[in-house]
């Protein structure tokens, strides 16, 4: 496959006063394929939302190479820059024009069909409410908006900084499926959340970033695997709860059980990815 966007090395720090700096990004290296959705997890002030700003030129790294589109990010031009949708916390919606007139606004800047705004209104709970204006609009909602906004030219290459921050179940879920559809048409997702159970479900493979440094990068279940516990848990019928290993000493114990008609479960343990965060960040989210 071909990475779409990569990092190598990359590191940048902010002055702090007196001039001291603090270093925010420390020698940062990644890549994600074409067509892969990609979670950037990590603690609140880990460097999450400042490597989306340099992957964006909202920002420029101290040292490092960053590549976009198989190109030096120095290269990338206004063309490029098309091909990319993005949600962040500074996601511009006119807060006087009402949700559908800011999609109408987004698809004259971007050149494309207004013709599809109604159904994408529909797919996110919004259609009944395309005439409020922004500024009456709960979180939720200038959520939803922000994200279709960022829809609204089919980009190839989107960035969602908490897609689903302050949205209800339903809308999440609905969220989740937008982006099942977006990967099954080629669109590569990077995406940044908090909410592990999340990036299980929608995330090909994710980067665990803790100090501006990656300290796990991998898919889900590799991950889970990785960190597993040597450890069995056999639920009987007349026996109990049994702990055994996960190895050739426990097989003796397990053929036993299972020509008696003792089991009825078996569970390996594996953690899930919130405690791997957990074990390898120390902090919460």
């Amino acid at each position: 496959m071909t990475a779409i966007l990569s990092m190598e090395g990359v590191r940048l720090s902010f002055a702090r006063g007196r001039g001291a700096r603090k270093q925010v990004l420390d020698n940062l290296t990644f890549a994600v394929e074409r067509g892969e959705t990609f979670g950037f997890l990590g603690p609140s002030g880990a460097g999450k939302t400042t490597t989306i700003k340099l992957l964006t030129r909202q920002l420029a790294k101290d040292a490092g190479r960053i590549r976009l589109f198989g190109r030096p990010l120095e290269n990338a031009g206004d063309a490029d820059y098309d091909r990319i949708g993005i949600l962040s916390d500074t996601s511009a919606l006119y807060e006087r024009l009402s949700i559908e007139d800011n999609l109408v606004l987004y698809a004259r800047l971007r050149g494309v069909s207004q013709a599809g705004i109604p159904g994408l209104l529909e797919r996110v709970g919004l259609l009944s409410d395309r005439k409020v204006l922004v500024k009456n609009c709960s979180k939720g909602m200038r959520q939803r908006a922000a994200l279709l906004a960022a829809l609204i030219h089919s980009p190839e290459l989107l960035f969602l900084d908490e897609p689903t921050s302050g949205l209800d179940p339903a809308a999440r879920v609905e969220v989740h499926r937008m982006l099942a559809e977006l990967k099954e048409a080629g669109t590569t997702v990077f995406l940044t959340t908090h909410d592990m159970a999340e990036a299980e479900e929608v995330c090909d493979r994710v980067g665990i970033l803790n100090e501006g440094r990656l300290v796990a990068c991998g898919a889900p279940l590799e991950l889970r695997l990785e960190h597993a516990r040597n450890r069995l848990t056999v639920v009987t019928r007349t026996r109990g709860t049994i702990v055994t290993t996960k190895d050739a000493a426990a097989a003796p114990l397990l053929a036993e059980l299972l020509a008696a008609g003792e089991c009825l479960s078996v569970h390996s343990d594996e953690p899930n990815l919130e405690e791997i965060f957990l074990e390898l960040t120390g902090r919460e989210f």
